[in-house]
């Protein structure tokens, strides 16, 4: 703990000063003074986080106060020597901070790399985070495995030295996986030096070693039971060519046995889980828990791991190391065996003896594995030999010996078995390549203590005493280096030596030597051992201790912690025996694979094993050196002594290399992933030597800053008068006014050196400076804020006041305006109201009133109704009463009679009853009688006199009766009808009052139906209000659901809309990104195929013996040769060949066979690619020929079909003729019948006959249309086009027929006309001239009207006119062909005087001196121009006119040129003079018989090129074959892009090799094509090869093969690549050949060009991207520099040499430059810079994910200037469109998310929805490592991380942390066509091509 002096106590500490102090749960616990420390008190008043006040009592004796604790901005650091304070809680803190908050497992402290097992797979070692760290220097990233590991694999190349990596820690710590993590990590970046793949056999070691040296412990599911020590070696460039392994202390003991929920060695689990696999039938096992060896720690199941999948990829990797399947059969019997034995039941005899019972199954199946017999294998369990110096006897064993004895051989055949296998590992590894330097990689156990110590813990601890002492002098000798350089006073520290701990252990009479010393006594013991110890070192070594309650202990104390040893079988386990007689039987079995094991076995047997009576772990050692022999004496050495000579032998090796320590910590026994417990992470700390470094750094001085850093950082501490130009004296004043005690720091050359505790104080004073500049600035800003809020408050309130005021009079006045208004509504409310009342009572009063009367008036009316109704019922009654009582008086009265004249008539009756009876009656009754008669006589007669009298009346009163009778019934009738009508009356009347009830009832029915109307008309009023305003409201809901629905379906329409145009989007998103993915495999295939060209032009090197430089490659670097080479080449190889015999002599054997066998193959390849070509070629050549075949057939069948065609148009026409003059003769012969008449059939058919004549007749005339349309085209084209064959197939038959004479044209017009004469419209029957005759006699049809407009004489003159117009066409086609053939021998003829002419001429000329020959020509030139203006004159005055000018701009230049000549001339005759004095005095001149002057002179000029007029050249160049590789040369391998071609044309040479092409096109020369573009390409590679990282020379032919690509496109002939060309342009096509396949090729290099000047590119801005991008301050002073450590950063500041944004942009514009010079097209620059600006991006966002100080807020702000900077940059450039913009979007989210606020779930989601273009993982890591630079800045809460995790959870992504670097967009080559003529392209002298002709 540090000590701090009275003043520093006061000052630092103070109220709220945050300290640590001791807790027993965690350690260490944070606290905060609240009161200031005085001297003299005993008490420091603290407060805790968890705001508990607690009083800490200081010591009263040292008065030590508690450590204090470091500002928060240093928590978090990636060093832990850049803590101000170094102490232990320190350092446990930072860990747990960065472990638990950033979730950082990788800590520097000093030289060593502290690693924390986070239980977790994280993604952090893939190869991307491998390019990331590849090549960066230590300091420069955050901590990690790689970067360790890049550190010594760098300083093995930097320094010529020998590297170590040595991890070490606790079980369960992680020292495994980190040492497999950098052996991956050399594989990765260093390739490998043969084709062998070393690399990939190093690490297929690592599940080998797994399967037989882990096991899964209490604290580890795969940890290691053995230490290792494995070499990589390296050639001299740096690349793998082997390994070597050393094994240390494998832990046999596990063998046999197993602790609770452990198990043993994977291999035993993995075959026990294959063990149904057809191949181990064999080996007879069945599963785990069935053996005893397996069983014991029941858990034979590891969660997560599959054992038969483990042990596949355990067999592939000995496969790859070279143990065939009959060795791993053989090792996995000798596996299987061991589990066999174990299972041995042994029976007890007796006390001393025991038995094997026979036949038992699983001693038979061991010995049937190991091919041993049973009798011997049961004997010697059971017994065992004893030799004396007379005799030798054999033993019994008792069952618990018997049963040790097997295991002690189990454990040795299983050792025997890993030392073979790791021998093996290593005879695989070995290279016979020389071995220029090595890392070697230690993974070892740390220190151990456990409750019970034994053995094996005693020799892990003495092994981490030697390193820990190794440590401590490298950690010691590093810093008094650091001193010495800085030139600073060197002072001695005080640190830990252990050598006293060292000696007491190995010297002489040490433990060690005393152990093998009681080993040697007959009778030793531990007990004795024991006491020795005690009576050598108890009082002779302060280190060595006795427990108080046991003598058969001791204790020793170690540089971690005090340890106890139980001596109990330390003897036994260091004599390590096994029984001899065993191995003897072992050594005679019949397996081959067994004897090996023991082949080197001697009598006395030293295995590691252990023997009857312990327990426990035990380890085993050995693996002697095989450098020695190994004699009898080396078997019988001890474990310890053994041990001891490896551990020295590890030791200096390690102590001849430069290590690099990896210390590995446990965070928590349970295995919980980011789980950190502070009791564990702490003894492991003491262990591994973390804290000492910390202690020795603190000891001296740990915090160290440049002048610059310091004056960044402090500046704020300074006055202006104490800024001096010279930053170290400005310093040094500020530092002695700032820290009075000298001895704080010291000044070196480049730094200042700080005590510990030193910068905390100054972070303190600075951080006071800038609080109270923060108090000044917050008092004077919340100072302006409150007045300007007082000024708006005031401003306010007077506008509130105004606008109330105002308010409350207007409200005044509306009140009382409104109070007037209700007193005048009132008034007249009031009236109408009363009035309305008194109409409403008068209404009343009349109604009734009115009713009233009207009552009274029905009621008078009902009464005089009722009485005149009662006076007529009563006359009816009295009436009808009266009639009653008469009738019944008749009755009564004719009753009486009757009865009276019935009693009278009885009473006569019985009277003459009684006188009949007697006689006088009779004669009374007959003289009565007589009388009677008489008087009845007499009485008829006077009624006969009466009776004439009454006839006589009668007859008078029958005719008065008869007219009154007729009169009465008269009346009678009249009467009748009088009494009807009375009747009807009353009938009327009844019915009337019937009537009138039955009103009235109505009326009452009405009046109740009507209320009843009325009260349901309310009723239904009211429901129908009711259910209107219900309808109202469902209206409303259904409007507003209509409007929901409507606006819904509007949405889900736009909704649909979107979602089809975001498929669309999608879609074709995909599709490009289909397609992106197919051009990066097509161009990745590319790359690929241009490394193994490369691996092949490397393997030719090294056969030509060329040396290889020390230069470190990647594994996927790139070539650039192709399969066309030069022919040159192959002679280059038969002259190489001869001196590679005398250079593979030096060379190893096994190499030159493998270069020769790879050699082999490629040839074998490329002979396979060159047939599998020629066969591709032959079928394209069949196909083509077949094609040819088929369409030469096609085309005679349509030649024919048109010659058939044309007879059948002539066939009709004569037919129609021959039809018109039948129908003119019909007429004419039936004209007199009138058989024509309108309407008649005959007229019908015929005028349907004559339509059908006229349609045909159009049909006719537009097919001559058409015919002479195409004969006009087809006749210009053919001006145009040479009737040579061509080399490929035409791809429509159109192409072919433009290029036929007239008739053939004729002929194909016919054929475009086929599918119309088809259609429908025309698609008529044919005429049938019989039927038409006899329709025309069978009726008579009207002939006048069927041709009354003329129509047959229509048809007639059209077939005429028809027939005139083609014979006026053949014979002008005639006349134009002749008179063209006329012209064409003319000119032919002329073109040969002419050429007769210019050969005389020139034949004159030559003869001429060169002078004379110039103007010769010129005459020459003149007299021809002259001439042809004079014949221009006579054909056109205008033309000639013109011609004239042209003819004298042209003499002008002729002229000119002459006089450039003639000083040139004379410029030379003067250097020529010169050099011939020179030459003179030198006497080195030669003679004039050699040399004339004249041709000295004329030697450098060059004859002068007098062009031809424009309309003779075509575009060509012409040059022999001879000159071809001069052509190639001049104007590919020699030509200069900085020198020649920056005057030139862009693209020139690409044109000149497309003229060549066109003239050997031209000519039909496929040779010379296929030479010329070979040529080209070859060549093109080659220089590309040699000058490939010139990014000029690659700009420059990238933009040249484009033009040249895009030539062959634009003058291929194909109509796609000629929309945009000129007339004369077109003519300039290629003819003879279709070089599509040959584009395919050029564009192949094209891409080629492209990826490598995206190499060159990115190899210029890598070094600038992180610097100029992240680390220099484009705005100054926005962030300050913390605190660093020893691991030194580069610094941010601008220092001179260090690259800023300027220099990005700089070499942006250079680049954008040469492009555009060199002719680049804009699509593909604008690819470059997208291209550029993805690199830009990717590198810095990769380097802002793994450096921790760069993620604050202040370089956020900075990165999003230098982004739009570049942004900027690209405006000016106009390129925002090209897509690179974009590629900086993840960059640009990332700075902003470091500037965002970052506290409250709102601020997590406008995160999620800022950082699209981030991945979850990094988003997380840039919140984990978010860190304040100044204590004003807030760190990241955890929730928060987690709140942002569980938001992001639902993505669909990668999750790759990092950017691919290395990924290339996909280039395309967009087709872009010129617009510049080739005949006027010249050809510059400087290109030294006087060979080429144009033509």
């Amino acid at each position: 703990m540090e000590r701090v002096t009275a003043m520093a106590a006061s000052e630092l500490y103070t109220k709220r000063a945050r300290v640590w102090i001791p807790d027993a749960e965690e350690v260490w616990k944070s606290a905060e003074l609240t009161k200031d420390y005085k001297d003299g008190d005993t008490a420091l008043q603290l407060i805790l986080e968890d705001v508990t006040s607690i009083e800490h009592k200081l010591d009263p004796k040292t008065k030590n106060l508690p450590h204090l604790r470091n500002p928060d901005i240093l928590v978090g650091e990636n060093d832990l020597t850049a803590l101000s304070y170094l102490h232990e809680p320190a350092v446990l803190h930072n860990l747990k901070v960065r472990f638990m908050d950033s979730k950082l497992i990788y800590t520097y402290c000093g030289i060593v790399l502290v690693a924390i097992n986070p239980y977790e797979t994280l993604p952090i070692y893939g190869t991307d985070i491998i390019s990331a760290y590849s090549g960066q220097n230590m300091g420069d990233m955050d901590p990690h495995i790689f970067a360790v590991a890049e550190e010594a694999y760098k300083q093995m190349a930097r320094d010529e030295r020998n590297q170590s990596i040595i991890v070490s820690g606790e079980s369960g710590a992680g020292k495994t996986v980190s040492a497999k993590y950098a052996m991956r990590y050399f594989a990765t970046v260093s390739g490998s030096a043969s084709e062998t793949n070393v690399e990939e056999k190093v690490l297929a070691s690592n599940p080998i070693m797994e399967a037989i040296g882990n096991a899964k412990t209490t604290r580890n599911d795969n940890s290691s039971r053995f230490g290792k020590y494995i070499e990589i070696g390296f050639d001299n460039r740096y690349r793998i060519i082997g390994a070597h392994m050393r094994t240390y202390l494998l832990e046999k003991s596990r063998v046999v046995f197993q602790a609770d929920e452990e198990r043993n060695y994977h291999i035993f689990y993995q075959l026990c889980a294959s063990a149904d696999l057809p191949e181990f039938k064999i080996l007879r096992l069945s599963s785990a828990n069935d053996f005893l060896y397996t069983r014991q720690g029941r858990s034979p199941v590891i969660d997560g791991v599959d054992d038969t999948k483990e042990l596949c990829i355990t067999r592939k990797a000995f496969t790859l190391l070279g143990i065939n399947d009959s060795y791993q059969m053989g090792l996995f019997q000798v596996l299987a065996a061991i589990l066999h034995l174990g299972n041995v039941d042994i029976k007890e005899r007796d006390s001393d003896s025991c038995i094997i019972p026979p036949n038992n199954r699983h001693l038979t199946a061991f010995c049937e594995l190991v091919g041993v017999t049973y009798q011997d294998m049961s004997q010697w369990l059971c017994h065992r030999k004893l030799k004396t110096a007379t005799e030798t006897y054999v033993k019994t064993l008792s069952r618990l010996q018997a049963t040790n004895s097997r295991d002690a051989l189990s454990k040795h055949i299983y050792a025997k078995l890993f030392n073979w296998i790791v021998e093996h590992v290593n005879k695989a590894l070995i290279t016979n390549i020389k071995q220029h330097s090595f890392i070697g990689v230690l993974d070892i156990y740390g220190f151990e203590t456990f409750e019970i110590n034994s053995f094996e813990q005693f020799c892990i601890n003495y092994a981490n005493e030697k390193l820990q002492q190794q440590f401590n002098m490298h950690v010691f000798k590093l810093e008094q280096e650091e001193y010495m350089k800085e030139q600073i006073p060197w002072t001695l520290i005080d640190f830990y030596d252990n050598q006293p701990c060292i000696n007491l252990i190995e010297a002489k009479m040490g433990i060690l030597d005393l152990l093998d010393e009681e080993c040697k006594m007959p009778k030793g013991s531990d007990d004795s051992w024991a006491q020795k110890l005690y009576n050598t070192h108890l009082k002779t070594c302060n280190l060595f201790e006795k427990p108080r309650m046991s003598n058969r202990a001791f204790i020793i104390q170690h540089f971690a912690d005090k340890v106890e040893y139980q001596c109990d079988g330390f003897l036994e386990k260091n004599k390590d025996t096994v029984n001899e007689e065993q191995i003897n039987v072992l050594k005679a079995s019949k397996f081959d694979l067994l004897v090996e094991l023991f082949h080197d076995e001697e009598k006395a047997i030293s295995p590691t094993g252990q023997v009857p009576g312990t327990g426990g772990r035990t380890r085993l050692s050995i693996k002697p050196d095989k450098s020695r022999d190994k004699s009898s004496k080396e078997h019988k050495k001890t474990v310890g002594c053994q041990f001891r000579n490896s551990l020295q032998m590890l030791m200096e090796t390690l102590n001849a290399t430069t290590p690099h320590y990896v210390r590995c910590i446990k965070p928590n026994d349970f295995k919980m992933a980011f789980s950190f417990d502070p009791k564990r992470a702490v003894q492991q700390l003491r262990a591994c030597g973390v804290l000492e470094t910390i202690r020795i750094s603190a000891a001296g001085f740990p915090s160290r800053w440049t002048y610059q850093e310091f004056f960044s950082r402090y500046r704020v501490l300074m006055v202006q008068k104490d800024v001096l130009p010279d930053k170290k004296l400005t310093c040094k004043n500020v530092l002695e006014k700032l820290v009075q005690d000298q001895d704080k720091y010291q000044f070196g050359k480049t730094k200042i050196f700080f005590r510990a505790g030193q910068v905390a104080y100054l972070e303190k004073l600075r951080a006071d400076k800038l609080r109270v500049a923060c108090i000044r600035i917050q008092k004077t800003i919340r100072c302006w804020l409150a007045r300007k809020k007082y000024l708006r408050q005031r401003s306010a309130a007077i506008t509130i006041q105004r606008f109330t005021r105002g308010y409350q009079a207007r409200c005044l006045a509306k009140f009382m305006r409104r109070t007037q208004a209700a007193t005048m509504i009132q008034k007249y409310q009031r009236m109408c109201v009363e009035r309305k009342r008194y109409r409403k009572k008068q209404a009343a009063a009349l109604a009734l009133q009115k009713i009233l009367r009207a009552y009274q008036a029905r009621q008078k009316y009902q009464t005089l109704l009722r009485e005149s109704k009662s006076v007529i019922i009563q006359r009816h009654v009295r009436g009808w009463l009266a009639r009653c009582w008469y009738k019944r008086c008749l009755v009564s009265i004719v009753y009486l009679q009757c009865c009276i004249r019935r009693m009278r008539a009885r009473r006569e009756l019985k009277k003459l009853k009684i006188e009949a009876r007697s006689v006088e009656h009779f004669k009374k009754l007959n003289r009565g009688m007589e009388n009677k008669i008489m008087q009845l006589q007499r009485k008829i007669d006077e009624q006969h006199k009466d009776n004439r009298l009454m006839s006589d009346k009668l007859n008078s009163l029958e005719t008065s009766y008869t007219t009154e009778s007729e009169r009465m019934r008269a009346e009678l009738t009249r009467l009748r009808g009088a009494e009807e009508d009375a009747k009807n009356k009353g009938n009327q009347v009844s019915s009337l009052q019937e009537e009138l009830e039955r009103l009235r009832k109505e009326l009452s029915t009405t009046q109740q139906e009507k209320k009843n109307i009325e009260d349901w008309t309310q009723a239904y009023k009211d429901k129908m209000e009711k259910m209107v305003s219900e309808l109202k409201e469902q209206n409303g809901l259904l409007k507003t659901e209509k409007n929901d629905l409507n606006r819904l379906i509007q949405e889900q329409s736009q909704q649909m809309n979107e979602k089809m145009v975001r498929a669309i989007a999608q879609e074709t998103q995909q599709l490009e990104t289909d397609l992106n993915e197919e051009r990066s495999r097509y161009q990745n295939l590319l790359t690929e195929h241009l490394r193994l060209e490369e691996k092949y032009d490397d393997l030719k090197e090294e056969m030509r013996g060329s040396k290889p430089g020390h230069r470190r490659r990647d594994s996927t670097h790139s070539s650039n040769e192709s399969e066309y080479t030069y022919n040159s080449e192959y002679t280059d190889l038969e002259e190489g060949s001869r001196a590679v015999e005398d250079v593979t002599r030096g060379i190893d054997t096994s190499l030159t066979l493998k270069l020769q066998k790879r050699l082999t193959e490629l040839e074998q390849e490329k002979q396979s690619l060159r047939n599998e070509l020629e066969n591709k070629d032959e079928q394209f050549q069949r196909a083509r020929a077949r094609d040819n075949v088929e369409f030469k057939k096609a085309r005679g069948a349509e030649l024919e079909y048109e010659s058939l065609k044309r007879q059948e148009l002539e066939s009709e026409n004569k037919k129609l003729k021959h039809d018109l003059a039948a129908m003119r003769k019909s007429l004419l012969g039936d004209a007199a019948t009138g058989a024509g008449a309108p309407g008649s059939p005959a007229y019908k058919v015929l005028l349907d006959q004559l339509n059908s004549s006229c349609e045909e007749l159009e049909v006719r005339k537009e097919e001559v249309l058409i015919l002479r349309s195409q004969l006009v085209s087809q006749k210009e084209a053919m001006h145009h086009k040479d009737e040579k064959e061509t080399m490929t197939e035409p791809s429509v038959y159109a192409d072919d027929v433009s290029k036929l004479k007239d008739t053939d044209e004729i002929k194909q017009a016919y054929v475009g006309l086929k599918d119309t004469n088809r259609s429908p419209r025309f698609m008529r029957q044919p005429l049938d001239v019989g039927d038409l005759l006899s329709r025309l006699r069978s009726a008579a049809p009207d002939f006048h009207k069927l041709n009354e407009d003329g129509e047959l004489w229509l048809v007639n003159q059209g077939l005429k006119e028809t027939v005139r117009l083609l014979e006026h066409q053949l014979q002008t086609q005639r006349r134009t062909h002749d008179s063209e053939v006329e012209t064409l021998r003319g000119e032919l003829q002329n073109v040969k005087e002419e050429n007769n002419r210019q050969q005389q001429l020139l034949a004159q000329n030559l003869q001429l001196p060169p002078e004379a020959r110039i103007e010769a020509s010129l005459q020459h030139e003149i007299t021809r121009l002259t001439n042809e203006n004079l014949e221009l004159l006579a054909e056109d005055p205008t033309a000639s006119q013109e011609a004239r000018v042209i003819i004298l701009r042209r003499m002008v230049d002729l002229m000119e040129q002459l006089e450039k000549q003639d000083r040139t001339i004379r410029k030379l005759k003067k250097q020529l003079k010169v050099y011939s004095k020179r030459i003179g005095e030198m006497g080195a001149g030669q003679t004039e018989g050699q040399t004339s002057p004249g041709q000295m002179v004329d030697e450098p000029i060059h004859p002068v090129n007098i062009p031809r007029r424009e309309k003779d050249f075509q575009g060509m160049l012409e040059y022999k074959k001879e000159d071809e590789l001069k052509l190639v040369k001049n104007l590919i391998l020699e030509l200069k892009p900085r020198g020649v071609a920056v005057n030139l044309i862009p693209g020139l040479p690409a044109y000149i090799l497309f003229m060549c092409l066109r003239h050997a096109d031209y000519v039909n020369d496929d040779q010379k094509v296929r030479t010329l573009l070979t040529s080209t390409i070859n060549s093109i590679k080659k220089i590309l090869k040699k000058r490939g990282d010139d990014v000029e020379t690659v700009s420059f032919w990238l933009a040249n093969t484009c033009r040249f690509l895009h030539c062959l496109k634009q003058y291929s002939g194909d109509e796609a690549f000629m929309k945009h060309n000129t007339s004369r342009q077109n003519e300039h096509c290629l003819s003879n050949f279709d070089l599509a396949e040959y584009r395919q090729v050029i564009s192949d290099l094209a891409i080629q060009i492209y990826q490598q000047l995206i190499k060159c590119m990115e190899n210029i801005l890598w070094p600038m991207i992180v610097s100029g991008m992240l680390e220099h301050e484009t705005i100054q002073g926005v962030s300050g520099v913390k605190p660093t450590g020893l691991r030194k950063r580069t610094s941010s500041i601008a220092d001179e040499g260090t690259y800023t944004l300027d220099s990005i942009i700089r070499q942006l514009n250079a680049f954008h430059s040469t492009m555009c010079q060199h002719g680049t097209d804009p699509e593909l620059i604008k690819q470059v810079v997208k291209q550029q600006f993805y690199i830009i991006g990717a590198v810095t966002l990769n380097n802002l994910l793994l450096r921790k100080d760069m993620c604050s807020w202040s370089k956020g702000m900075q990165i999003r200037y230098n982004v739009s900077q570049l942004e900027e940059w690209l405006r000016d450039k106009g390129l925002m469109v090209c897509g690179a913009k974009e590629t900086l979007e993840p960059l640009i989210q990332a700075a902003q998310l470091l500037q965002v606020k970052k506290k409250t779930d709102e601020d997590a989601e406008a995160i999620c929805s800022m950082c699209q273009g981030l991945t979850t993982a990094q988003i997380v890591k840039v919140l984990n490592l978010y860190t304040p630079v100044n204590e004003f800045e807030e760190r990241v809460s955890v929730a928060f991380i987690r709140t942002i995790q569980t938001r992001l959870r639902d993505r669909c992504e990668s999750p790759q942390l990092l950017m691919d670097t290395k990924m290339i967009y996909p280039v395309t080559f967009p087709f872009s066509p010129s617009s510049l003529a080739l005949e006027t392209i010249q050809i510059p002298s400087s290109l030294n091509l006087a060979f080429l002709t144009r033509v």
